[in-house]
């Protein structure tokens, strides 16, 4: 597999896995913490964040995508699969 290659096939899994995660979030219970969900950092794309960071206080604020501090709620056990996933803790 070519490195343009390999880079196109983890990208596709990437998105596949967000919109997933994001597809299962769209409702208020999901975004107050659902039960089979959890917090990954470091995966969100600029504007597609779940909730604020110490940068701002909103959902889809994210200016970056792939900041550490911006997360996604995703299916448990999802996160540490994803590169750059890191499980963030409730608050």
């Amino acid at each position: 597999m070519t490195s343009a290659t390999a880079k196109t096939a983890i990208n596709t899994a990437i998105s596949s896995v967000l919109a997933l995660g994001l597809v299962a979030v769209t409702s208020s219970e999901a975004l107050a913490g659902k039960a089979g969900m959890e917090k990954c950092a470091g995966i969100a794309k600029a504007g597609l964040n779940d909730c604020g960071t110490s940068k701002h206080s909103c959902a889809g604020k994210a200016t970056v995508s792939g900041d550490p501090e911006e997360w996604v709620f995703v299916p448990t056990g999802t996160c540490n699969k994803i590169v750059g996933g890191k499980l963030k803790m409730a608050n």
